[in-house]
């Protein structure tokens, strides 16, 4: 199996592109900007899928759908999320084709089916939602609504990458709508908390939890909590976002309830959500130059079981035992494949497993079967080792759970290594340049400094810590004073 990846240290963004291709997760489809989701890429979304959605569900949300078009009136009502995505916006303006009277065997879009208006393909769903939540809200019985909708949605990128940038992609987006305003601020916040436990226990991706300055926030929202990762390659990676929208969605929309004395007010609202740019974080935080590293939380595969064989005859009784390991590990829950095709060699298998990142692989032979043991490889560390038959099921179950946790313990030790304090431009600027990372440093809170910062370096701030110390000093561009500091970092 050719799987030579061009090395992280030669050309990291290469080395990327190639291994989401070779590792059969993803390709670039015929529709410019736009992705097909492989089958082992499109498994490594499900999990994650199903781990969010059981959350979700235990925060008290139910899943529904909306539209994925968006009437034109709708999605300007509410003006700063209007001018936020409009540059990003794919729009139907006609409902039909007809043949091309001048060229045979090719249509045309028919000139006289316009649409009477403009349908914006939802680059984010609050228009079309909350239009929907004027009809079911009439009362504070009526609230809180906890929904999230799984879908694709459509922002228009000329500049693009397998997963982390396309121009449609997939993922979840919540809306809720609360009586009062400290209930939707807990909403937003607990959301927060809910995407950073999924990065931490199933990505094994540390992340450091804070909140967007003015000029980074979501459009249309009073406060945005993000999430922030950082990758091998120095780089951040905004994870997952929750907003808290105030009443900016409800009064642009005009959706009041009655509350417990009898009053009319507006709702108070909360949007948040992650998408299938997860995939590329994974990808980034663990990978190496042989290929995907996954944690067993998230790989569709967790073992692999290849035969080592020379005869039929020697692939029948190796079978059986593989078979019978295969039924025991998948009764105490693991996902276990048996590769007995016999289209590949064991050596190019191994490779192909290695490459996808499937976290143990066991090698059975028939020296094996008379000893009556199995040889045992870690994806991770690429190590070794000979087991007695009897004890696989208890040694993998535990080697899952040591590996999910090296890994984590690995892109910890080096997060907290690239987060770099700084008290002056020049070591700012050094820092960024050279070492990469989060930079600590002091901001003056004005925009005018955050813009100039980023048209200096690239590097833009991530995020406040939410446990951001207080801490008189001065702006690391301006001078000016400072009451904490805020992460800055060149980002995806």
């Amino acid at each position: 199996m050719a799987k030579k990846l061009t090395k992280r240290s030669e050309d990291y963004s290469k080395w990327y592109n190639e291994l989401v291709v070779k590792a059969d997760l993803a390709e670039n489809s015929a529709v410019r900007g736009c992705m097909v989701i492989k089958p082992y890429g499109y498994a490594i979304w499900e999990k994650m899928q199903a781990e969010l959605d059981r959350m979700f569900k235990e925060t008290g949300h139910q899943n529904a759908y909306f539209p994925l078009f968006v009437p034109k009136s709708l999605f300007e009502a509410e003006e700063k999320n209007a001018e936020g995505f409009a540059k990003e916006c794919a729009v139907v303006t006609h409902y039909r084709l007809q043949n091309d009277p001048n060229k045979e065997g090719k249509l045309r879009v028919d000139p006289e089916a316009k649409l009477e208006e403009e349908l914006v393909v939802r680059p984010t769903s609050e228009a079309i939602i909350w239009n929907t939540y004027k009809g079911w809200i009439q009362s504070y019985r009526d609230l809180p609504i906890l929904v999230n909708q799984w879908a694709n949605v459509v922002r228009w990128e000329m500049r693009t990458r397998l997963f982390l940038r396309t121009a449609e992609f997939l993922w979840q987006e919540g809306h809720t709508a609360h009586a009062d305003k400290t209930e939707a601020v807990e909403e937003a916040a607990q959301m927060q908390e809910v995407y950073a436990t999924f990065a931490e226990e199933f990505m094994a991706m540390p992340v450091i939890k804070g909140v967007k300055t003015d000029s980074e926030r979501f459009a249309g929202a009073e406060e945005t909590y993000t999430i922030e990762a950082l990758m091998q390659d120095g780089k951040a990676l905004q994870a997952g976002t929750s907003h808290f929208l105030g009443q900016n969605f409800a009064k642009a929309f005009d959706v009041k309830f009655a509350t417990k004395e009898g009053k009319l007010d507006h709702v108070w609202a909360t949007s948040w959500g992650v998408s299938t740019r997860l995939i590329g974080g994974l990808i980034m935080t663990h990978s190496d130059d042989h290929g995907l590293v996954l944690p067993p939380k998230l790989a569709p595969i967790q073992v692999v079981i290849v035969p080592i064989y020379k005869s039929e005859e020697e692939l029948n009784r190796i079978s059986e035992v593989a078979k019978e390991l295969q039924r025991d590990l998948r009764n105490v829950g693991i996902s276990v494949k048996f590769d007995d095709r016999d289209t590949h060699k064991p050596g190019w298998k191994f490779a192909q497993y290695e490459l996808q990142g499937v976290p143990l692989r066991i090698g059975i032979g028939p020296k094996d079967l008379e000893k009556r043991t199995v040889e045992l490889a870690r994806r991770d560390t690429l190590t070794k080792e000979f087991i007695a038959k009897d004890d696989v099921v208890s040694k993998v179950k535990n080697l899952l759970v040591e590996i999910q946790d090296a890994l984590f313990a690995k892109a910890e030790a080096y997060r907290n290594e690239h987060i770099t304090e700084v008290n002056s431009f020049e070591e700012f600027e050094h820092v960024i340049q050279e070492k990469g990372g989060f930079v600590s440093a002091h901001w003056d809170g004005t925009e005018e400094t955050e813009d100039e910062i980023k048209k200096r370096t690239k590097a833009t701030i991530r995020c406040i810590p939410n446990n951001a110390d207080n801490e008189q000093g001065s702006c690391v561009f301006s001078g000016k004073p400072s009451s904490k500091r805020v992460l800055f970092a060149k980002a995806y």
